[in-house]
């Protein structure tokens, strides 16, 4: 366990929430002494901030024991280890979405994850289940750089160019908020997963002749790459530039383009580089050995062209389990995935291709003095950190999933 000495805060970064995390460890320490804490919900009863993690482990089991069917404990790929342990399943957003709705005798859903994810559950959910978010701030920074004003008004601006949006299909990565699931929904769009990208703009492509991709512009680029349309094709709408002024692109590359790649990224995912694959394989071929790269698709595009494979979580992870014992492989994802693949994969060599490996700083904010606040409230019937997408939103939002689903 990292000492109290380590987890002080760091004189060079007074900033909490601009330093990584890793660099004060990623164990458990007290909340009270997590560097960051003031940026994260702080309304949390003050008996939990200075439970060490002995404690924290004993309570949440306590209340997971008692509470036994009532509750589903889930867990995406990113959260560190002293969450995972607890959740009864884990995969990516969508999957551990589609796992609650199909528990409707637990009355209780709660989501250790991000916002966004506890949304789609919601969206999911039988109308008698409600969905819990340990840590309110738990957010999104690529869901965050989507706001729905500025969608609605790159869509008008759109419209204005192409004299209407009839031949323009809006489709938005998991990784955004419930409004503009609900978006699309009501404009002939979709939602799809790193999982299905290329089979959800292959529909979008029989519907109209544009597809409007938010908000990774990595996932959409690299897709579409995949799928064979030129990098021209595919021009990057700035949502940073001020209204009226086409996102930054010129008029001439708008009408040329066959997707317009919201400028969204994942802080985590950004990070890596095709230095870093450089580096791995001169390391290992200065050996006599030879690395495997694997990444996820909200890398860069050179990244991605440079890996010897990407996919989404689950790809990474079955990539890693049936490789021949003995490889080694180096990975391109958030680190809290990386480890476990790791140590569930002894026969190999498992590592992370960024140096720093800085996990995903907003899931990190499910600290388990959360999850023990948020279990401990179920037993005394109190929901609190519930999460309820509005009915005018959820509708839509719906309907844009569903049309998803109809694909596979």
């Amino acid at each position: 366990m990292t000492s109290p000495a380590a987890a002080r805060p760091n004189p060079y970064f007074p900033i909490g929430q601009l330093q990584c995390e890793t660099d004060s460890g990623i164990d458990t320490i007290p909340l009270a002494l997590e560097q960051s804490f003031p940026s994260w919900q702080t309304t949390i009863p003050e008996r939990y901030r200075g439970m060490d993690a002995e404690e924290l482990t004993r309570r949440i089991r306590n209340a997971r024991a008692t509470l036994g069917d009532k509750v589903v404990i889930l867990g995406h790929h990113y959260q560190r280890e002293d969450i995972i342990q607890f959740a009864d399943d884990r995969g990516d957003s969508f999957a551990l979405a589609q796992y609650a709705a199909s528990h409707p005798e637990a009355p209780y859903i709660v989501f250790a994850g991000v916002h966004f994810m506890a949304e789609a559950a919601d969206i999911l959910a039988a109308p008698h289940q409600q969905v819990i978010l340990p840590n309110i701030e738990a957010g999104c920074s690529m869901a965050d750089m989507a706001a729905e004003p500025d969608v609605h008004q790159a869509w008008r601006e759109l419209g204005e160019l192409y004299g209407g949006t009839d031949d323009i299909i809006p489709v938005t990565y998991m990784n955004s908020a419930a409004s503009l699931k609900a978006f699309c929904g009501a404009n002939g769009g979709v939602v799809c997963t790193s999982s299905n990208a290329k089979q959800v703009l292959e529909w979008a492509f029989t519907q109209g002749k544009r597809v409007f991709f938010f908000p990774d512009q990595h996932l959409g680029r690299n897709t579409g790459a995949a799928m064979g349309i030129p990098l021209d094709e595919m021009v990057l709408w700035n949502w940073r530039v001020p209204a009226g002024n086409l996102g930054g692109a010129s008029e001439e590359a708008l009408q040329g383009a066959r997707i317009i790649l919201w400028q969204g990224h994942c802080s985590v995912h950004q990070r890596f580089s095709l230095t870093q694959i450089e580096d791995a394989r001169a390391k290992y071929a200065a050996l006599g050995q030879q690395v495997q790269i694997v990444v996820h698709p909200e890398c860069r595009y050179e990244v991605v062209q440079a890996a010897d494979a990407n996919g989404s979580t689950a790809y990474i992870a079955k990539y890693v389990a049936n490789a021949a014992p003995g490889s080694i492989i180096g990975v391109g994802t958030e680190i809290n995935l990386v480890a476990r693949l790791a140590k569930e994969n002894p026969d190999k060599t498992v590592f992370c291709l960024d140096p720093v490996v800085c996990p995903c700083s907003t899931m990190y904010r499910v600290h388990p003095a959360y999850l023990a606040w948020v279990m401990e409230e179920l037993l005394d019937g109190r929901v609190v950190n519930r999460i309820q997408v509005p009915e005018h939103h959820r509708k839509d939002a719906r309907v844009a999933l569903e049309r998803m689903l109809a694909l596979k």
